[in-house]
């Protein structure tokens, strides 16, 4: 008697725990179907903009892309479709109006032309120096770009607006791909666009991995993020070049290293060891336009086919976000002159560049170096023969040409002094030092650790 209601007692105590698992598996399930269903339509326009909330992919460019049509598609955005993929990259145009230069005299912003016969000057003309500027930003700094007629508007976090020739725009001409959540992948021209809003990253589920590794040189070796030919950038792209068997295409994701072989070919070295030479093709010759690395040292380097030696991929720090890109500032310190002056204040570097997210670009061993204003403490100008010494607010101290930005044609500084209504304007052949302050903020967010 005692073993049989032992026995009813277990099979309803069996009963109860099946009924309550199953009533927890039909009571979970529409809980699990909306998260699931609110995870695929989370933007940034939510307030999930935490490292925690968005866990994949904070690196990828992201926004909101208004059509000519009123569409509106939102998503991981790269631009030129297969180009310009992370917060970190630059967007390129070109100024072709100075508004800096109706601040300095008229009269000293003329360039001379000499005309020469068998090296002996014959006669000269003076004419108005040309002041258009390129423009370089990181998607990370822009908050939105917006065609309007011939002009191309491009806001940057601190609100600055850059007004931009919209057929000298590369980056913008060669259109936009969107990874939309409703639309699937999709390529807009530049005719279609009305407006594009970038926006912190959203939910981007499975995305491919960021090359980055180290990459040496004549004048040095460089790690960080890296853009093939300029270019390529994520794993998923491919490495093309011809063997005896005719092409071939790796995808950047199998390879381990790439090693210059001749000045047509390189060898590659794939994850299981196996190597293998390709030539004859614009990816592995001279028709390379050469190697960009993000080094948190300097902010970006581009590394020519002809100085190239070797690239070394293997994985790197998390790529910084767009939350991690701070608000751009007034550049401010002072210039000395040649004949001891000391002018301090607001600066404008080569009637140009006025913010610490702006950059300085300029040569050094086969190595094109583009350093924000944010990281430069000093820069001393020597005599026409010797180089320009750049020293960094980390105490690091390069040796650069003169050329670029430290070259001839620096179109000079305006400097906004303190209790003056006009700013003083000094000519580039007559500053001798520049110390910029220390930014609030620290520069450049290039690899999060």
């Amino acid at each position: 008697m005692t073993n049989s209601v032992l026995a009813g007692g277990a099979v309803v105590i069996l009963l109860v725990v099946l009924i309550t698992l199953i009533a927890a598996r039909f009571a979970l399930k529409p809980i699990s179907e909306q998260e699931k269903e609110q995870a695929a339509v989370t933007s940034p326009s939510s307030d999930l903009s935490t490292a925690e909330a968005i866990p994949e992919g904070q690196g990828f460019i992201f926004g909101r892309v208004t059509a000519e049509d009123g569409a509106i598609y939102e998503g991981r955005l790269r631009f030129g479709g297969d180009e310009e993929a992370f917060w970190g990259d630059y967007f390129n145009g070109f100024k072709d109006k100075n508004p800096w230069a109706a601040q300095a005299p008229l009269d000293q912003l003329t360039e001379r032309r000499p005309l020469e016969i068998f090296g002996v000057e014959v006669f000269h003309w003076e004419r108005q120096a040309e002041l258009g500027r390129p423009f370089m930003a990181r998607f990370g700094d822009i908050t939105r770009i917006e065609p309007n007629g011939g002009d191309l508007r491009v806001t940057l976090k601190s609100g600055t607006i850059f007004h931009l020739d919209l057929f000298a725009a590369d980056d913008f001409a060669d259109g936009v791909r969107v990874w939309d959540t409703k639309h699937g992948v999709v390529d807009l021209h530049e005719a279609q666009i009305r407006a594009i809003d970038l926006l912190p990253t959203g939910r981007l589920g499975k995305v491919p991995d960021r090359l980055h590794g180290t990459v040496s040189s004549r004048g040095g070796d460089f790690t960080g993020f890296i853009q093939w030919d300029r270019q390529k950038s994520v794993g998923s792209d491919e490495l093309t070049g011809q063997t005896a068997k005719g092409e071939l295409r790796l995808r950047f994701g199998s390879v381990r290293s790439i090693v210059r072989n001749s000045s047509n070919s390189s060898l590659v070295t794939l994850l299981d060891g196996n190597g293998i030479v390709l030539s004859d093709t614009p990816d592995v010759g001279p028709g390379n336009r050469g190697m960009y690395v993000d080094d948190p040292r300097y902010g970006r380097v581009l590394i020519s086919w002809d100085d190239f030696k070797r690239a070394d991929f293997r994985p790197g720090g998390g790529s910084p976000a767009y939350g991690d890109f701070p608000t751009g500032g007034p550049l401010t310190g002072d210039v000395i002159t040649r004949d001891g002056r000391r002018l301090a204040g607001r600066l404008v570097y080569d009637l140009d560049e006025s913010e610490t997210t702006e950059t300085l670009d300029a040569p050094s061993q086969g190595v094109d170096y583009t350093i924000l204003f944010g990281l430069i403490a000093a820069v001393v100008l020597p005599g026409p023969e010797e180089r320009a010494r750049l020293t960094l607010h980390s105490g690091e101290v390069l040796q650069l040409d003169l050329a670029g930005d430290l070259g001839g044609g620096n179109a000079g500084m305006l400097i906004f002094v303190d209790g003056r209504k006009q700013p003083e304007y000094v000519r580039w052949p007559e500053i001798e030092q520049i110390h910029f302050d220390r930014p609030s903020t620290t520069y450049p967010p290039i690899e999060k650790r």
